[in-house]
Parts: structure tokens; sequence; C-alpha cells
């Protein structure tokens, strides 16, 4: 506000020597001069108002064009514009408007990823005990706490803001707050109340007639009831079957497509592969046009039938999802979808069909980096060409699968173990083969008659020597081809470090699944559906 300076009128003195008779005269003149001053007066007010006036629409046009920026991903336009809005919100000095700016600030800083920046603006929006009853400011508290890594803070400051929203009758943003803090429980492992709050969303989604959203989050309360023992298997087909209800309400092909694969897993989970197949064949129609989804539905499908025993219409959602991964460029995916199509073609008795699937998986996983994969298609492989009498090839990937399992972070020694077992089995096996191999006519040089009283017996030769200089077989023998395997295991680096068997992989962006990729076993299991989802939303 401008401040305006006028002059008194009580200020005037009068000089020495003016005469009374000048009274009148100067009564005139006071009235003149007050007049002026109230004219002054409401002047100065007119254009301190004309400025208020003028420094409100500039923070408005500020305001504005900075959310529009952020709806657009433009941070560092709305950034400039909500700074620019804070500047003339102080020259107003209006702390209502200057507090509303500050909150817009602090928001957009958390938005634009400086969420210790966009807190100090959050706080200094609304100080005092008066903050705990703003909803807004305390979503927007949670965001920050989020971003900086504590998630128990930023819960405790979601599931305020959702009270406050329910107190306002605002099931929407309700529903938003309760996501966020399931998601803030399931970063922490609280599988229980991550299911709760995504349970409460869902309630707070119908009433305010977000069916769409409701079924998003009774999947996700799916997923995590079946993460926690806390519920029945009632309860959780109860839940998923409420979700399958709502399907008819979503709109988005992609948003449908991705709920009805995520059930189909939760499904899977609970090892009810009718229904999970059921859901995924629901989701191939959505998936159609979004190549990502598609794969992961085609990949899904696979495995289910894999599980069911039905390895002929398996195979097929096997080579279609690994044709799409190919072209999306994901080697680690379209390598387990090699892994399970050499599975199913192994059980219908196609082994050269699943050999090459096995290289191809192997290939795949070697350019992902993939160690822990590795050793298991190796192991798998190599039981494969033992079956069509390779010893040698399945002792080189023994051999492989054993380095492969020294690049572990963490492995079990009782995979070391079996591979050395095997490993020694194959190299047993492999010379007992080149033994009964029959062996081609050599001539031999006639040589003169030698006397029996000039033969004589070397002192370091044992008396139970075999002819042709061959070693008896027995526990020497045994014992040194294990000692082979084990000296290889030692250049390896292998150790028997103790630890969870396999490596475990998290699916995706918001994922909360966590599961094992390929099972070890005494023969390659198909990979478990579900595992390898990708979720998008």
């Amino acid at each position: 506000m401008l401040a305006v300076s006028f002059v008194s009128a009580s200020s005037r003195r009068r000089r020495p020597g003016e005469s009374c008779g000048s009274n009148m005269a100067s009564d005139a003149a006071a009235a003149g001069e007050e007049e002026q001053v109230r004219r002054r007066r409401r002047e100065g007010r007119r254009k301190a108002a004309e400025l208020s006036d003028g420094q409100t629409d500039n923070i408005e046009e500020f305001t504005c064009r900075g959310h529009r920026a952020l709806q657009e991903g433009r941070t560092e336009d709305a950034l400039s514009c909500f700074k620019n809005a804070l500047k003339a919100a102080e020259q107003l000095q209006d702390s209502r408007v200057l507090a509303v700016c500050s909150f817009n600030l602090g928001a957009a800083y958390v938005e634009a990823g400086r969420p210790q920046r966009g807190l100090d603006f959050l706080r200094r929006a609304q100080p005092g005990p008066k903050a705990q009853r703003l909803p807004d400011l305390q979503f927007n508290l949670a965001l920050a706490h989020n971003a900086l890594g504590r998630s128990r803070e930023a819960a405790a400051y979601f599931l305020q803001a959702a009270q406050l929203y329910r107190s306002q009758g605002d099931g929407r943003s309700e529903g938003d707050a309760c996501m966020e803090m399931s998601r803030c429980y399931s970063q922490n492992q609280d599988s229980s109340l991550a299911a709760q709050g995504f349970l409460r969303a869902a309630e707070s989604y119908r009433v305010a007639a977000m069916l769409d959203s409701a079924a998003t989050a009774l999947k996700e309360a799916g997923s995590h009831m079946i993460q926690s023992d806390q519920f029945s298997h009632d309860d959780i087909m109860g839940v998923l079957t409420e979700c399958l209800s709502l399907m008819d309400s979503v709109t988005d092909p992609k948003t449908l497509g991705e709920l009805y694969l995520s059930v189909g897993v939760s499904y899977c989970r609970l090892r009810c592969f009718q229904e999970a197949m059921a859901c995924f064949q629901q989701a191939l129609g959505p998936a159609s046009q979004q190549p990502p989804l598609l794969a992961n539905v085609l990949h899904n499908l696979g495995a289910a039938l894999n599980s069911v025993g039905q390895f002929t219409a398996a195979a097929g959602y096997h080579r279609l999802a690994a044709g799409l991964y190919g072209s999306l460029g994901c080697r680690g995916d379209q390598a387990r979808c090699f892994s399970n199509l050499a599975f199913a073609c192994s059980q219908l008795g196609e082994e050269d069909e699943a050999a090459e699937s096995f290289i191809l998986a192997l290939q795949g996983f070697r350019d992902a980096e993939d160690h822990s994969a590795q050793v298991q298609v190796c192991e798998s492989l190599a039981d494969c060409y033992l079956k069509q009498n390779k010893q040698q090839k399945a002792i080189d990937l023994y051999k492989q699968a054993l380095t492969a399992l020294s690049h572990c972070k963490e492995s079990s020694g009782s995979v070391r173990d079996r591979l050395v077992e095997r490993l020694t089995a194959a190299l047993q096996q492999s010379l007992t083969v080149s033994l009964q191999r029959p062996r081609p006519f050599k001539p031999r040089p006639l040589r003169p008659p030698v006397r029996k009283s000039d033969i004589t017996q070397s002192p370091g030769r044992a008396s139970n020597q075999q002819p042709d200089g061959r070693m008896g077989e027995g526990p020497e023998q045994d014992n040194t081809l294990r000692q082979e395997a084990a000296e290889h295991c030692g250049s390896a680096g292998g150790g028997n470090s103790e630890g969870p068997e396999y490596v475990s992989t998290a699916p995706g962006l918001h994922s909360s699944f966590q599961s094992d990729q390929l099972q070890h076993s005494e023969s390659l299991r198909p990979d478990t559906p579900g595992e390898h989802l990708v979720n998008t939303w």
C-alpha cells in the first residue's frame, strides 16, 4: 500500500503582527484549505485502491498461468509464475493472500522434485495450530515428506488429510489421500494397514460415484491382502469379486486391461488358475492397442496355462509374448518367455525346440546381466542335453552355471552343492560312455620273443594295476571327479554363503509384487504368472 502524506490545517501558524481584522479572510482561507486536504485524501484512497486491485489482478494472473504450466508439465515456468505471485502478495501485505501464494509455490516445488524447498514454503503458508485444520495443506505436506523418504510421517499427514476431507464430505479427495497413505504403508512393508487403507479408499470413491477409481482401489486391496496374513481366503476372494463387478464402469481400455491383468495375477497367487485365465482372456481385448500391456497379458496367460498343464496352448502364447517383448527391447522379459516356452516344449517331448528356447533365454539373461536366471537356465539346458546324450555340452553348462552363481550377490550353498553333484555325475557318465565306446583296431609291430626270466616288475607298479593302463572303477575315481568339479567351483569363486536361494526382482512403477523369477527344482518349473507384471497406473 502506498503511504500518502497529507498537510494538516492545524500546522499553519499565524505570522506575528496579523491584525484581528483579517479574521474573516483567514477563516475563509482555512475552509478552502480543509477542502483541499479532503480531496487529497480521497484521491490517495482511490489510488491505493487502484494499486491494490492491480496487484490482485496480477496475483490472479500469475497464479492461473502457474497452474496451467503445472498441468502441462512445465514446472520451471510454473515456479516462475508462483514466485511472481508471491512477490506481488508481499507488496499487497494481505496475510490471507500471502498464505495462499506461499502454499502454491511450496506445492510447485514439491511437484518439481525439490521437496525440501517446498516443505519450507508450505510451513510458511499457515503456521500454528490452524494448519491442522487445512486438508489441502496436510496433503501437500504429506507429499513433501514422502518425496524426502519419510514415508511414516507422510502416512500420518495423509491420514489427517483424509479425515478432514471426510468431515467436508469430499469423497474424491478422501479417496486420493487414502490411496497415497496406503502406498506409504506398502513402502514400509505393512501389507495389512495398506490393504485397510485401499479398502477405505474404495469406499470413499463409491460415495463420490467414482466407480472406476473404486475398482482400482479394490484391486490394490486384494493384492495386499494376499501378502498379509491377516485376511482369510474368502475375504480376499470377496474383494476380487467386488472389483470385477465394477469393471463395466471402467471406460478407458488401458485401465480396464490393467485391472483384469492385476486381478488375474491375484487369482494365480491364490492358485485359482481357472479364474485367473478368465481374467487374462478378458484383458486381451482392451490391451490389444497397448503393446507393453498386451505382452504382459500374453506372458501371464501362457504361464497360467503351463500351471494347469495345457502346454500346447501355452506355447503359442509364449511365442507371441516373446515376439512382442523383442520388438519392445525388453530382453529380460523376452528371456523369461523363452524359459517358459522351453518348459512347455520339454513337457510336450519336443526336446530340440526346448533346447533352442533355453539357448535364446540364456542369451537374453546374459544381455540383461541377470546372473541368477543364468544359473537356472544353464542347469535346465544341461539337463536337456543329458537327455539327448550330449554329456560334454551338459558339463560345459554346469560349469557356466557355477560361474554365474559366483556373480550372484546372494547365493545359497545348497544350490552350489547341487550343481557340483550334477557336474560330477555328468563327468562320471561321460567317462563311462567313453570307456564303453568301441576302439578302432590298431596293428602292432612285431617284437622279438622275450623270455620270462627277462621280465622284471617295476618297483613302483602296483600289483593290482589293470592292463592297458586303465584305472579301476570305484571310490578313487569318484573322488577324482568330485575334486575336478570342486576345483572348477573354486576357480569360479563360488562360496557357501548363507542367504536366499534366488535373486528377487521388483516389477515396475508403484509395484507391490515381489517374487522369484524361475524356481530351482529337479526339472525346470514354469514361471509363476504375474511375476513380471509391470504396473503403470
